[in-house]
């Protein structure tokens, strides 16, 4: 197989340069890349390493250990029409896609280890940041506060973009990118957070209400939560993705708010911060042990904000553990202005 995508080949062989590419023999793994990586490599990597000080000398050296092949599985989907026609007119090239992912999908107990690192680096932050809500900070503010404190805590860094989305229209926006707006009382702050530990992503999300909530964001929150706390209870080895979203859904629309939830009810967390499998209506996975996933329903309307609440769960063999832990339900609604 002809390894293309940086991801799939860091999942491969520990490499964790910008510069790669891999194949995949009956009996051995050849990793050609170029000079600066060298010894980055070497120390990364039991790969066989071969250098090449410019493309097309590396892309010779990873046609060279394919060659002799009649077929070389490829990423399709990872590739562009160029890059796929300038292979195939090296190599025997087949379509491929998909086959390294699966692989990736069901994560092994050092893999588990490095999200639940980074999960604790979140909750840990947000705790310590959650009591600023309410003294004037801005968006920007409370960002810059988790992902230097998200550091403090163990991670290498956030996530993703850190999402601080406040007031009746910011908060209404389910990937809200943060400004400088300063956070005053009465509007829900939407907080979606997540630590990076060893290139294993963690995600989170909290809601608040700064002061006293009012009837009807008491009432959103509640019905939220209890969608979140459903589609937690939803997830199972065995059970089709799907119907973790059709849980989380189902709550909302029989109250009425189905025009208010904008997305789906989750998505596997691993190497990457959105992978398979999907909690999605269109979903066709069924979640299998080891699967680390995401519950994460929310409801949003411009004039109100919006509220969404997400843990990070691996699936069991008895069920499903959540690795976020920070409070979701009175401690986190409201967020009184501090004195």
């Amino acid at each position: 197989m002809a390894v293309t995508d940086l991801v799939n080949i860091r999942w491969l062989t520990g490499f964790t340069g910008s510069n790669a590419l891999v194949a995949v023999l009956p009996d051995e793994v050849v990793l050609v890349t170029d000079g600066r990586y060298a010894d980055r490599a070497a120390a990364e990597t039991t790969a066989r390493i071969e250098v090449g000080f410019t493309q097309p000398e590396q892309l010779k050296l990873f046609v060279s250990a394919l060659a002799r092949f009649d077929q070389v599985g490829a990423e399709a989907a990872k590739l562009t029409h160029t890059r796929w026609q300038a292979l195939g007119a090296e190599l025997p090239l087949t379509p491929a896609d998909g086959l390294i992912e699966d692989l990736r999908r069901v994560k092994d107990a050092d893999e588990i280890a490095r999200i639940t690192a980074g999960a604790a680096a979140a909750d840990a932050a947000l705790a310590d940041v959650a009591p600023l809500l309410g003294s004037g900070v801005t968006e920007h503010d409370v960002r810059t506060e988790l992902e230097y404190r998200m550091r403090l805590h163990g991670a290498d860094g956030p996530s993703y973009d850190t999402i601080v989305a406040s007031g009746p229209e910011h908060a209404a926006r389910p990937h809200h990118e943060v400004t400088r707006r300063r956070i005053v009382e009465g509007d829900t702050v939407v907080i979606d957070v997540g630590g990076l530990v060893d290139g294993y992503h963690s995600d989170m999300t909290r809601s608040y209400v700064i002061g006293d909530p009012t009837a009807r964001q008491q009432e959103i929150y509640d019905l939220v939560l209890a969608a979140q706390v459903a589609g937690m209870a939803a997830v199972a080895a065995g059970v089709p993705a799907r119907d973790v979203d059709a849980t989380c859904r189902t709550i909302v629309t029989d109250a009425g708010y189905a025009d208010w939830y904008l997305h789906s009810a989750g998505h596997g967390v691993g190497l990457q911060i959105h992978e398979d499998p999907f909690e999605a209506p269109t979903s066709t996975a069924i979640l299998r042990v080891g699967d680390v996933v995401t519950v994460e329903p929310g409801l949003y309307r411009v004039g109100l904000g919006g509220f969404r609440v997400e843990d990070l769960v691996e699936v069991t063999a008895s069920g499903a553990r959540a690795l976020t832990t920070s409070p979701k339900d009175t401690p986190c609604l409201p967020s009184p202005p501090t004195t």
